[in-house]
């Protein structure tokens, strides 16, 4: 029989585990350590921040971009996250340069776990109203950020679908919700994007892969830049604006938080998107935008 010290022993010992085992259970650790993560348009922007995301939590890590540098950022990553990276310079417009690219990946890092799709182009015309624009300006959009989408799910789900696991988080846009009429073919193509990415979440289910969209808003990318360039040069010399100070007003006119979101916010969802935290998360559109859609 236990005395009352060994009960008191037993008791205390019983809830330092069930401690353990809580604080362990709600840690923040998103459990993707040593898994292999795919990027494209990772040498730059929203792509690179969301690759520093996943070399941060220990994954290894591939960039993929049509970027000469790319395998540069590979290397710079690598040293400082102490994790595998390549670079892969690909044109996600050619199966055939993804097939060439998820060879190397797969040779030097093993089995894709995690995709995070950031590749894409906008027009650089401002396109309001869309007359400002000609059906010419529509073809390239629509071939990177649609069927460069469509060329890397069809390149990635069916190594996923056989290892009964894997993830994939589209970058897609508010303006792909709202219908933005500052670049048509753009807001067209992200809509597109999210579309898809239901499509493929409700068909890779059954398979254990799950399949996100995450949408940015304001952020201040080169792609941005270029919308405010395209603005500019039609304006009248006196109507015209710095970038900084028509990219203050519109942010403070549309964004209920009054700020910028930065790559690195985008970031974190897609990280967390793609790791067991969120293991019963699949087919949604998460916006990263400070408000801007919820006050439209």
């Amino acid at each position: 029989m236990l005395n009352m010290a060994q009960c008191a022993d037993s008791g205390h010992s019983a809830l330092s585990i069930q401690h353990s085992t809580l604080a362990q259970r709600f840690s923040m650790d998103l459990h993707v350590s040593g898994h292999v993560a795919v990027v494209t348009g990772g040498a730059s922007g929203i792509g690179l921040a969301i690759a520093r995301g996943f070399a941060a939590e220990g994954c290894h890590v591939a960039l993929w971009d049509v970027a000469r540098d790319v395998a540069a950022q590979a290397e710079r990553l690598a040293a400082e996250f102490s994790v595998k990276a390549v670079g892969c310079t690909v044109d996600v417009t050619k199966p055939e340069s993804i097939a060439a690219a998820l060879e190397a990946t797969t040779s030097s890092l093993g089995p894709i776990d995690h995709a995070a799709h950031a590749a894409a182009i906008g027009s650089g015309k401002f396109g309001f109203p869309f007359t400002n624009l000609t059906a010419a300006d529509w073809p390239r959009v629509l071939e990177v950020n649609i069927m460069g989408m469509t060329h890397i799910a069809h390149a990635l789900a069916p190594s996923m679908v056989e290892r009964r696991g894997g993830t994939m988080v589209f970058i897609a846009s508010v303006a792909g919700q709202i219908g933005s009429p500052t670049d048509p073919p753009y807001s067209a193509s992200k809509a597109a994007n999210i579309n898809f990415a239901q499509c493929m979440a409700k068909d890779l289910a059954r398979h254990g892969v799950r399949v996100n969209t995450v949408c940015p808003g304001m952020v201040q990318t080169p792609l941005n830049r270029g919308v405010w360039q395209a603005w500019h040069d039609q304006q009248p010399a006196d109507q015209r604006k710095s970038y900084e100070d028509w990219a203050d007003e519109k942010v403070r006119n549309v964004v209920p938080l009054g700020r910028w979101q930065r790559p690195e916010n985008v970031a974190d969802m897609v990280v967390f998107l793609s790791s067991a935290r969120a293991s019963e998360v699949t087919g949604q559109t998460i916006n990263v935008d400070g408000g801007f859609v919820m006050q439209r």
